[in-house]
């Protein structure tokens, strides 16, 4: 397994994480001990969680807890703070109420004294950036927080809170969390430049488009309705013209459809990790083949000039 800096910090995570967001839903305490063990045997030390992830909210957060007992110092685990998890009005969003609220209720969920990357998940317009900044600065100098992150943030959104941060001499963002792959590539106009000046970490969700680019999908095929909402604007006649080339392209080299999607993200030097749901071992342990292929220069841009449809 190889390992890359966090972001701008001093902390190494696996290229390859473990997306938590089926645990707790679809993957019960045991299955849970499963993948963290194969994720052990494999190298793995980077699990990726929110507070709203499960059947219900914290249910990620509650079997994780049982399961990394006695494992906290191998792994590297994310959580996150934002969105919804009561009736009350203050049940949500990035105020100083909400955090300081989502920071210890995570905590006792997770059964853990302090949390390795907390994740502001998504922008909160209702609430000034300052303030978001600041509740963070307070859980890192605590203890109870050692790095933060952001999550679905823009650019403009990203520099504006890290340039707050720095001005006061805060801690800053070390890495955002954001939607990231072959068929999705609308970060490369903006957020990847600031994120290679300002060396900010890069943290790719939904690596494999929901199954698309597994070669799970043909043109026809019917979409379970789990995952329809998620990949049907996917399934474009383009898109399926890009997959085509892109086949014939993994097949040359005896790869797969997964090992290309996750080894060109890797091939952007800003991300540190790439992580995808997973729900059973088998599956970590596919995901984790893929760090094996380090794509050449002449590679990626066969695979740019397919993505942008001059070879076609």
């Amino acid at each position: 397994m190889q390992y890359r800096s966090l972001g701008n910090s001093g902390v190494k995570v696996s290229v390859i994480g473990i997306g938590c967001n089926r645990i707790g839903r679809t993957v019960d305490v045991v299955g849970t001990k499963e993948l963290v063990k194969r994720a052990l045997d494999l190298g793995i030390n980077f699990l990726d969680t929110a507070d709203v992830y499960g059947s219900t909210p914290g249910a990620s957060e509650s079997v994780l807890g049982e399961a990394l007992a006695g494992l906290w110092d191998r792994f590297v685990l994310g959580t996150k703070v934002r969105n919804k998890m009561g009736d009350g009005v203050n049940d949500l969003g990035a105020s100083r109420y909400h955090i300081m609220n989502g920071v210890e209720n995570s905590l006792r969920r997770l059964k853990t004294d302090h949390i390795d990357l907390y994740y502001i998940h998504s922008w909160d317009e209702t609430t000034p950036i300052q303030e978001t900044m600041r509740a963070l600065q307070d859980l890192v100098i605590s203890g109870k927080v050692r790095y933060i992150g952001a999550s679905n943030f823009t650019a403009w959104q990203l520099a504006r809170a890290n340039g707050i941060a720095e001005m006061r001499g805060w801690s800053q963002f070390v890495v955002t969390q954001e939607e990231y792959h072959l068929l999705k590539r609308d970060l490369e106009r903006e957020l990847i430049p600031y994120a290679r000046y300002a060396n900010l970490g890069i943290v790719p969700y939904f690596p494999l488009a929901g199954g698309l680019l597994t070669g799970k999908y043909d043109r026809g095929d019917a979409i379970s309705p789990t995952r329809a909402n998620y990949v049907t604007p996917f399934l474009t006649e383009e898109n399926f013209q890009i997959l085509d080339h892109l086949r014939a392209f993994v097949a040359q080299r005896e790869r797969t459809m997964s090992d290309l999607a996750i080894a060109w993200l890797l091939s952007e030097p800003q991300v540190c990790s790439v992580i995808s749901g997973v729900t059973n071992a088998d599956q970590v342990s596919v995901n984790a083949k893929a760090s094996d292929w380090t794509l050449t220069q002449e590679e990626i841009d066969q695979v740019r000039e397919t993505l942008e449809g001059q070879r076609f």
